[in-house]
């Protein structure tokens, strides 16, 4: 229909709105309903995918304010060795937005979106662990944390700096998770994916491994932060890719199997 719409011209002389309605109480409806292949909360507005990445990749204050403070929780969840404040750092943090603009620019093709996205990740974690790195060599310097509680042993979170295999398995999960979160329209499945991921973690453990010159932690870090990073990449990507092929077709099997079934 969007399609159809666009041919004719509406979105250069008009304007196209899409919206979700709240309730259709009516015969009209139902019938459309069971007409129409798939179930209607499998559908994909691609349309809407696109105006979400969009949005996802735009440099807002309250974009990089809120990663700040992310990596901040992290820090400090580091120094206290607190599992509880790392899951708290990790919901505070946006950037699955920038990573699901990322593998949605690839998908559909828009080297801009993917361009800008890359960008506005890459400047906002280094700005966040700047930040951080400066705040925690105050409290270096004023006494606040010193070099033990950096570096003992952290049963909570010394796997932040530890990336091993499960890491990248993780970060694959995660992203095929935001991915289709984002293509079906499921905010709340955000949250799992935010909480799965070590990416705000690892920033923190970087910012104060820069702040005390621990090379291990610095190259532990950075290896979790890069891991996580390309595994939520190359999943989402790949389901986006998948999603834009055949979604249609399996939804619509699917549809009249449950059906059969019910």
């Amino acid at each position: 229909m969007i399609h159809a719409l666009k041919a004719i011209g509406l979105a250069e002389r008009g304007g196209i709105v899409v919206t979700s309605p709240t309730g259709t109480p009516f015969r009209a409806a139902e019938r459309l309903e069971r007409a129409a292949p798939g179930h209607p909360d499998d559908a994909v507005v691609w349309e809407s995918v696109e105006a979400a990445a969009e949005g996802g990749a735009v440099p807002t204050v309250s974009f990089h304010v809120f990663l700040v403070l992310a990596v901040l929780l992290a820090a400090i969840a580091v120094i206290t060795d607190s599992s509880v404040l790392v899951i708290g750092a990790m919901v505070v943090g946006p950037e699955f937005s920038a990573v699901a603009a990322v593998c949605a620019g690839l998908v559909l093709r828009r080297p801009r979106l993917v361009a800008r996205s890359v960008q506005l990740l890459v400047f906002s974690f280094v700005f966040a662990i700047v930040v951080v790195t400066l705040l925690a060599l105050v409290a270096r310097g004023t006494g606040l944390v010193d070099l033990e509680e950096v570096t003992r042993p952290r049963p909570n979170t010394g796997f932040i700096w530890h990336p091993d295999r499960w890491s990248f398995i993780v970060a694959l999960a995660a992203g095929a998770a935001g991915a289709l979160a984002l293509a079906v329209e499921r905010s709340a499945t955000m949250v799992g994916v935010f909480i799965s991921v070590t990416t705000v973690p690892a920033a923190g453990n970087l910012a104060l491994g820069l702040a005390f010159a621990e090379a291990g932690e610095i190259a532990g870090s950075l290896a979790q932060l890069g891991a996580n990073l390309a595994g939520m990449v190359v999943s989402g990507s790949l389901l986006l890719w998948f999603m834009k092929r055949w979604w249609p077709q399996v939804t619509a099997r699917s549809e009249a199997l449950f059906r059969q079934l019910s």
